[in-house]
Order: C-alpha cells, then sequence, then structure tokens
C-alpha cells in the first residue's frame, strides 16, 4: 500500500471528477456555494471510506452475479445513515443538498470505486483508497462552490467579497457551473500533459 501514490491518484492523476469523469450530476447542481461544497463532499468521502470498508470485508463472500445489487445495499445503507444524520445535526445542509444526497446512492464514483478497487483489495488499502477519492471529490467541489458562489453573487463563505451589482449572476446558474467545470477539467488536462513532458 503508498499512501502518497493513492494520494495524488485522489488529487490529480485519478480525480474521480476533472478525469475520470464521474459524479458530475450533484458536482454541477450543487457547488453554488462553499457550504454545499464541503458538505456533498464530507458527505461522500465519509459514504465511500464506509462502503469501501465494507465491501472489501465481504469481497470474498459476495457471489459474482450478485456484486452489483449487493453493492448498491451497502452504499444504501451508509446513504440513509448519514442522510439522517445530516438531518439531525445539519438541517441548514440537508436541505440546501436536498435530493442529492439520497442520489448517493448511485453516485457513480462510489460504485466505480467499489467495483474497480474495494472488492479487490484488502481493508487498509480500501479505506485508503475511500479517503483519497473523497478528498479529490471535495476539492474540486470547494474550489468550484469558490469560484461561482465569489463570481456568481459576489460573496464567499457568505461574507461579501463585492457589490451583488458587479456579479456575473449567470455563474450561479447552471451555465455557470458548466463553464466552471469545463475550465477545471481543461486545467487538469493542461497539468497532467505538462507533468508528461507535453506541450
Amino acid at each position: 500500500m503508498n499512501i502518497g501514490k493513492q494520494l495524488k491518484e485522489g488529487l490529480i492523476t485519478q480525480n474521480p471528477v476533472l478525469v475520470q469523469l464521474l459524479g458530475m450530476c450533484s458536482t454541477l447542481a450543487i457547488t453554488t456555494t462553499i457550504s454545499n461544497g464541503i458538505g456533498m463532499g464530507l458527505s461522500v468521502t465519509a459514504i465511500l471510506t464506509l462502503s469501501n470498508v465494507f465491501i472489501s470485508l465481504l469481497r470474498k463472500i459476495i457471489p459474482e452475479q450478485i456484486r452489483i445489487a449487493s453493492y448498491i445495499v451497502v452504499i444504501a445503507g451508509f446513504v440513509t445513515m448519514v442522510d439522517l444524520l445530516l438531518q439531525a445535526y445539519q438541517p441548514d445542509i440537508a436541505e440546501s443538498l436536498g435530493v442529492f444526497i439520497p442520489l448517493i446512492v448511485v453516485n457513480c464514483i462510489i460504485l466505480a470505486r467499489a467495483e474497480s478497487f474495494a472488492s479487490k483489495n484488502k481493508v487498509l488499502p480500501a479505506a485508503v483508497d475511500g479517503i483519497c477519492q473523497g478528498l479529490g471529490y471535495t476539492v474540486v467541489l470547494v474550489v468550484m462552490s469558490a469560484i461561482r458562489e465569489l463570481l456568481g453573487s459576489g460573496s464567499l463563505a457568505g461574507a461579501r467579497v463585492f457589490p451583488a451589482d458587479y456579479a456575473a449572476t449567470m455563474m450561479a446558474l447552471p451555465v455557470g457551473g458548466f463553464l466552471t467545470l469545463g475550465a477545471l477539467i481543461a486545467l487538469m488536462q493542461w497539468i497532467q500533459n505538462k507533468a508528461k513532458g507535453g506541450k
């Protein structure tokens, strides 16, 4: 197990959003404020890590024919726990994230990591993979949220940075999500190309 390599994969070389292009629906929908980005990122990280651990523990006893259904049941259990915890202790975040918390059940990031990593590795590497991939997802959400909140409303984490009259309100709309995500994907491709010695 190489934690540094797994961290680099989660943040850069195999970033779930910017490289693998997974989890786009929630990424585009909830990145209008930093609090939403942090709430969703931490929720996905917790669910991803717990699901990876549990699936890794059961990997030898889950029959091949029902593995995907089994993964979804495991993920749904952890999503339900996180959803109820958010409703109990962070009702504002639970309300602002709305339907996107229950939809984590079908988030491609979690299912992809269950299938490609957790089902083939021991518990500790699976847990580290969940944390690293979740961290990569969270970083992208927070960066996107910061850009969209700042440019779309003139505030950052709720604090006024410049008058709202000067804000580009389209950045708070879906088109702003697409533009921001496209720019970040292009930046990541450029960085990876430079790292490989490209032009």
